[in-house]
């Protein structure tokens, strides 16, 4: 005999535990954080996703685990949260915070702070900054990406149409950014909120709200000579982080929106 009670229970449980669109759900992130802007994750501490705020929010690099609960806030005593964009990390563990968003393209100067892997278990950090400008020829622009590769940070451009990558060297100081190449992933709504280089630096990750862009088999930083796919995500909602958590999956973590976002993802191209 059919035990009905049983399939509806089932039922229910498969609907609640369905991911949106190819992502999978895996935690919903609390909701004291509104404008969850970054994830980034530390081989020293691999449990863990660490995020910001963006513009307007407090100095502080977050810890929250794969759940979404807060482990712990990390306040940045010698920084202040301009416009706080993204987070890359290097070998040792070290975090680096980007501020560099720029919606008004009025900044002459950007910066990044370095946060030592010593400090990621305390309540206060004082972080080594690295500042940089854009080359005299070219107009201020707006970022929200970057990653680390060979020691330089490769910083992204949020723009509609062609994006410019620039890079800066990973020394505490003042530099001039250099131009690395310019690129245009071919459609609309195309531009980059996020990005990551996985751990074998073999793979970039570009993240939109609606698809990332995967790019491998490139040649030094040549990037864009290389192997580039498009996947999409059937769910398009404010998607502001990404990060590997090992070489053929990603985090991925989205802003609050009304009833929508304030998630964090797991998304893979391997089965």
């Amino acid at each position: 005999m059919i035990n009905f009670k049983s399939l509806t229970i089932l039922l229910l449980f498969a609907l609640a535990c369905k991911s949106p669109g190819n992502l999978t759900l895996e935690g919903s992130i609390n909701n004291s954080l509104e404008e969850v802007s970054a994830a980034e994750t530390s081989h020293r501490y691999s449990d863990v996703i660490w995020t910001i705020e963006d513009s307007g929010n407090d100095n502080d690099l977050i810890a929250l685990n794969k759940r979404g609960k807060i482990l712990q806030y990390v306040a940045i005593e010698n920084a202040k949260n301009k416009d706080w964009e993204d987070l890359t990390s290097d070998t040792e563990g070290n975090i680096y915070i980007g501020d560099f968003g720029n919606n008004g393209e009025d900044r002459e100067e950007f910066k990044i702070y370095k946060v030592s892997h010593k400090d990621l278990n305390k309540k206060t950090a004082r972080a080594e900054v690295i500042t940089f400008t854009l080359p005299d020829e070219d107009d201020s622009k707006d970022f929200e990406s970057f990653f680390i590769y060979n020691n330089y940070f490769y910083i992204i451009s949020k723009a509609s149409k062609d994006f410019i990558v620039f890079k800066v060297p990973n020394t505490i100081g003042q530099h001039k950014a250099k131009i690395v190449s310019q690129y245009n992933f071919e459609g609309k709504d195309n531009k980059i909120t996020s990005a990551d280089i996985s751990s074998d630096g073999k793979t970039i990750v570009f993240l939109n709200h609606d698809k990332l862009w995967k790019v491998s088999n490139f040649n030094g930083e040549d990037f864009f000579s290389g192997t580039i796919e498009k996947l999409v995500f059937n769910n398009n909602t404010q998607k502001e982080g990404i990060c590997f958590s090992n070489n053929s999956s990603v985090i991925i973590t989205d802003e609050r929106n009304g009833s929508e976002g304030g998630n964090i993802y797991s998304f893979s191209w391997k089965p």
